[in-house]
């Protein structure tokens, strides 16, 4: 049941994705010649005008295969003759798609959970915190000058900084006054350089809240996944970190697991693991979202670079060239995707 629960959310995932290609190629009259969830060979497939309906056998991704996408067509509903801003919107349509869902799972989440606003809850004895006059019921507006809004990001600071080095908060006081103060973080008893302070969360106060901190989470999970991105390069996430589609399902059957063991009845058992698969896909629709806007060949983010060439030169590349870059891109990535599937089976069992 956990492994057909993970299946479905990555089904999900990926078919918002492909679907926001599709509704908008259709929308611009494109003619999309397949849309498949799944890769491999077909399970199932349907046939309707031009499009083929297809779910394959792996379910490590999907496709919207659109005429003239890869090749040049003389059909005028063809990808490659229609105008440059639809075919700007419809490869922007997958990441953007991406977004929406996060942000819709966030609206749910939210109202059953409640928010986590960057409001101290505990203020730790003798820690640095009080020792900078930091008190319970202080909010953390800013770390360093850049605004903050949930507690969860005090936390992705000092995981992507320097822990050791002083940081200056942005506190607003319970009865509205307003401060900076300099913080110099102290070493636990395990090494950890620690500020000293916990949040919370709260519950929601209605609807509007639900939408407020539904965008305050998509905001986190994008802050968080381009933090990621910046410590992979940088070098600041050790490899055994990284984590694929086998190390994500591995996590998340180990959440399911967690969720049911903490829950004291059957009913409660479904409600906590639903949940906790909310929480996971907003995490991984935004992880998706983020990765394919970046500009590498093969994906969303390449092709959106191409078209933008195209705008600046007035110019369409040659194909020929495109297919190349395109090409190598794809092949870059598949190495990639071997090199992290080993990396979660070494995790997993080793």
């Amino acid at each position: 049941m956990n492994i057909i629960l993970i299946i479905l959310v990555f089904g999900v995932i990926v078919f918002f994705h492909e679907f926001g290609h599709f509704i908008v190629a259709k929308m611009n009259k494109i003619a999309v010649m397949e849309f498949s969830i799944g890769m491999g060979p077909a399970i199932f497939s349907i046939q309707k005008k031009e499009t083929k309906y297809s779910l394959r056998l792996l379910p490590i991704g999907g496709y919207c295969m659109m005429m003239g996408e890869d090749g040049e067509s003389e059909d005028e509903n063809a990808f490659n003759n229609k105008p440059l801003l639809a075919r700007i919107l419809v490869i922007a349509a997958g990441p953007v798609f991406n977004f929406i869902l996060a942000f819709v799972f966030s609206i749910v989440l939210i109202h059953f959970t409640g928010c986590d606003p960057a409001r101290l809850t505990t203020v730790v004895e003798h820690s640095a915190a009080e020792d900078a006059g930091i008190v319970v019921g202080d909010t953390v507006t800013a770390i360093n000058g850049k605004k903050i809004y949930n507690y969860r990001e005090i936390l992705l600071y000092m995981q992507a900084e320097n822990p050791s080095k002083p940081v200056t908060l942005s506190i607003e006081h319970a009865d509205g006054s307003k401060e900076s103060v300099v913080v110099t973080p102290k070493v636990d008893n395990e090494g950890n350089y620690k500020l000293g302070v916990a949040g919370g969360y709260v519950a929601s106060t209605g609807f509007g809240n639900d939408i407020k901190y539904a965008g305050l989470e998509l905001r986190y999970w994008v802050k968080a996944t381009v933090t990621g991105l910046r410590m992979i390069v940088t070098g600041g996430v050790k490899n055994g970190d990284i984590m694929g589609p086998v190390g994500v399902g591995s996590a998340m059957n180990e959440v399911i697991e967690e969720a049911k063991d903490i829950s004291t009845t059957q009913k409660e058992a479904v409600i906590n693991v639903i949940l906790n698969l909310l929480n996971w896909s907003i995490l991984l629709s935004v992880n998706l979202g983020i990765m394919n806007l970046l500009p590498i060949p093969a994906l969303d983010g390449g092709r959106l670079l191409f078209l933008f060439i195209e705008a600046i030169r007035r110019k369409k590349i040659p194909q020929e060239k495109e297919a190349i870059v395109n090409f190598i891109g794809f092949a870059l990535l598949m190495v990639l995707m071997v090199v992290v599937f080993f990396n979660d089976i070494k995790n997993a069992f080793f």
